[in-house]
């Protein structure tokens, strides 16, 4: 019973911090368009990013650690699980990289095109997507 309650957390603090790195990238793909005379708009977005960056570092972490715990604690295994981890890994480096990204923008040192954004932007949701197929079908 303890597994299922764990799996549960676990999944639902990886939907909330995915949430997050879907919609971060968003806000940026928007402050790559602020015209440079738009200090308020600029602001007001560098506000919601902040805020939504530290929110999923938030829950990042008791996703990780749930995780963690589902692998060690309760014996998970199998090739599936370390073409997941690896993912995870690349997932933990995606969300430090907003974090520098979004430091360019505050510093005014952003040198990427809103479509850059927009294709990076994307990068979450196949990173969310191969995780998913992964733990579901177990293919190895």
């Amino acid at each position: 019973m303890l597994y299922l309650w764990v799996k549960a957390f676990h999944i639902i603090f990886v939907a909330s911090w995915f949430a997050g790195l879907f919609y971060l990238p968003r806000l940026f793909v928007n402050l790559a368009m602020v015209p440079a005379d738009s200090h308020a708009e600029r602001e007001r977005l560098l506000l919601m990013a902040r805020k939504l960056y530290r929110f999923s570092s938030i829950l990042m972490v008791p996703a990780l650690v749930l995780g963690l715990w589902l692998w060690l604690g309760f014996g998970i295994s199998g090739g599936w699980l370390h073409a997941k981890l690896l993912l995870v890994v690349g997932v933990i480096g995606y969300h430090h990289m907003c974090r520098s990204l979004l430091r360019r923008f505050e510093h005014l040192e952003n040198r990427r095109s809103h479509r850059w954004y927009r294709v990076f932007n994307e990068a979450s949701v196949l990173l969310f997507a191969a995780i998913v197929v992964l733990v579901v079908v177990k293919p190895f």
